[in-house]
């Protein structure tokens, strides 16, 4: 069995289509199993929702025995480098957790 890993995706614009969503999940999933793992959740941020996703994911990581991540790229964390590299320390350092990044990485 292979071990789970989450995603984690960030949805910008309210124009972004469901098609675009499902396309990147997509993505992470074939990513994951390249890697040996499976995809478990995939945590969306969007403007839609009133709740947190990074918090969620961040809240089921100290809950469940998942300890790695899957993004498409850093931006989906922030736009700026400077918190792309905050926001990963603070995921690595509250959960232990290592994450992938897609983005650059062959097939």
């Amino acid at each position: 069995m292979r071990p789970a890993i989450y995603g984690y995706m960030r949805v910008v614009s309210i124009e972004e289509t469901d098609d675009e969503s499902e396309r990147v999940k997509r993505e992470l999933t074939a990513y994951a199993q390249r890697e040996g793992f499976a995809l478990d959740q995939v945590f969306t941020e969007n403007i839609r929702c009133s709740e947190s996703a990074f918090s969620v994911m961040l809240d089921s990581l100290k809950r469940h025995d998942v300890k790695d991540i899957i993004v498409p790229s850093l931006w989906h964390f922030a736009r700026l480098p400077g918190l792309q590299d905050a926001m990963r320390q603070h995921i690595e350092q509250e959960t232990g957790a290592r994450i992938w990044v897609v983005q650059g990485r062959r097939a």
